[in-house]
């Protein structure tokens, strides 16, 4: 299993880890870069000190002890004069060239120990106090005595040490300003993220209290506002599914009461079967008709179709719609008035929606109308609006803002679900449904047009 970190030991350890990285980076690069500067520094020294003594001796000049060869070029020259002695075979030092007799018995005394012969290039020789590079050639006098030319650079490597331990110490100031700093910062990123997700916690516990949170990340606050306004959306949603629920179990309370109290009088002797049948069969179509009312109201918006619906003619589905409520129509004594464009207003969507929200919209219109009924429907550059009026005394304010609220009835009210329905069933083909109150109350239906 992956292993856990939390925040702040995350930040911590790589920041720890990009700063220790970045300081040995830089002290490698300073290291070679000096080693690369002083070895060919050196070997250009040499060469020069090497080339004078050489050239000296052929001339047969035999430089006394301390007596000074040619000056080397000053861009050849690194902080030490290079010097130069003559050994025999054997290492036993035959002459100073140039230099002290410390230095020059120093090298002499390496080379006693080790092999001496013309390989012997930019060797390092160490002794108890100095460092040298020394540079072995065969000696110009041709008597079997090799010259060595040689540099201290005991100073360099001293300078490169102090370097060194100064980085080393930068490197631990530099760890412990950054356990400091990183602390401090996951400490800073960590406690808004606990606060987030008790927030969080208390949500999913079903607390859906705002609350008042800040940071100094705009992120973050961004991410609490979203929370809050989450937290506010699922208490209306909560409390939306409490009155959903209490509105439909009185709902069903009401037709079953009425067909348990029809069947007990059947048992009971004291009501005609053939009237309480009728009661029953009534009640039982109306339960049927609200249960399908919810089951469609629950579906509605959830399944989404493999393709988009055909484009239908909306004139025709809602002349579907009227001729299969005329009848209740005529029995209160309304008519319908058309107002239709004359050429076919298509909108892409299922004919079982399409009947589901003007269906509802003409059932609820001719529960309210006094004597007649308007249909509209209109097509236009960039929508097609389709609006059912009737004539009776329109909405009350009061009324008005809950008309598509789930269980809500108003003044002669069935359910309380048709309307609901027709406004979901708007929402899930991309359009509007509002209301208004223009002499009646006037609901219309407004979708984006389907583009060619």
């Amino acid at each position: 299993m992956k292993r856990r970190w939390h925040i702040q030991t995350r930040i911590l350890v790589t920041l720890i880890g990009l700063t220790v990285a970045i300081l040995l980076a830089v002290g490698a690069a300073f290291n070679l870069s000096i080693r690369s500067y002083v070895r060919s520094r050196v070997a250009a020294q040499l060469s020069t000190v090497s080339e004078n003594a050489s050239f000296e001796r052929r001339e047969g000049q035999r430089p006394e002890h301390g007596e000074k060869l040619t000056d080397q070029p000053p861009d050849r020259v690194i902080g030490t004069t290079g010097s130069a002695v003559v050994l025999n075979e054997n290492g036993n030092l035959v002459a100073i060239l140039r230099g002290d007799e410390k230095a020059g018995k120093a090298i002499s005394s390496y080379f006693s120990e080790h092999p001496l012969n013309e390989n012997a290039k930019y060797t390092n020789v160490s002794t108890d106090d100095s460092k040298y590079v020394v540079s072995v050639t065969t000696d110009p006098m041709q008597n079997g005595n090799f010259l060595v030319s040689y540099v201290d650079v005991t100073s360099i490597t001293a300078f490169t040490r102090q370097v060194n331990l100064v980085l080393l110490s930068v490197i631990c100031a530099a760890i412990l300003i950054s356990v400091v700093l990183s602390r401090s910062f996951a400490r800073s990123f960590a406690q808004p993220v606990r606060e987030l997700s008790n927030f969080a916690g208390e949500i999913g516990e079903g607390k859906f209290d705002n609350r008042e949170l800040s940071f100094n990340d705009v992120e973050f606050g961004q991410l609490a506002s979203s929370m809050n306004r989450m937290a506010s959306a699922l208490r209306e949603a909560n409390r939306k599914q409490e009155t959903f629920f209490q509105n439909v179990s009185h709902e069903l309370r009401t037709p079953l009461t009425s067909i348990r109290g029809n069947a007990e009088g059947i048992a009971c002797g004291v009501i005609e079967p053939e009237t309480a049948a009728k009661v029953i069969l009534t009640e039982s179509d109306k339960l049927g008709g609200m249960v399908e009312d919810i089951l469609y109201l629950s579906r509605i918006g959830r399944s989404v179709p493999e393709t988009a619906p055909e484009p239908i003619d909306i004139r025709e589905l809602l002349s579907l719609c009227v001729s299969e409520q005329h009848a209740e129509a005529d029995k209160r004594g309304v008519a319908f008035i058309f107002d239709f464009d004359d050429e076919p207003v298509l909108l892409p969507i299922r004919e079982q929606d399409a009947q589901r929200l003007f269906g509802n919209l003409i059932s609820n219109a001719i529960r309210y109308a006094h004597s007649e009924i308007r249909l509209s429907c209109h097509t236009a550059a960039d929508a097609v609006t389709v609006s059912v009026a009737d004539d009776g005394d329109g909405i009350s304010e009061e009324d008005l803002p809950h008309v598509f609220e789930r269980f809500y009835k108003g003044k002669g009210g069935k359910h309380g679900i048709g309307l609901s329905i027709a406004q979901s069933v708007a929402k899930a083909c991309s359009g509007v449904l509002s209301v208004k109150n223009d002499g009646g109350a006037v609901f219309e239906a407004s979708f984006p047009k389907e583009k060619q």
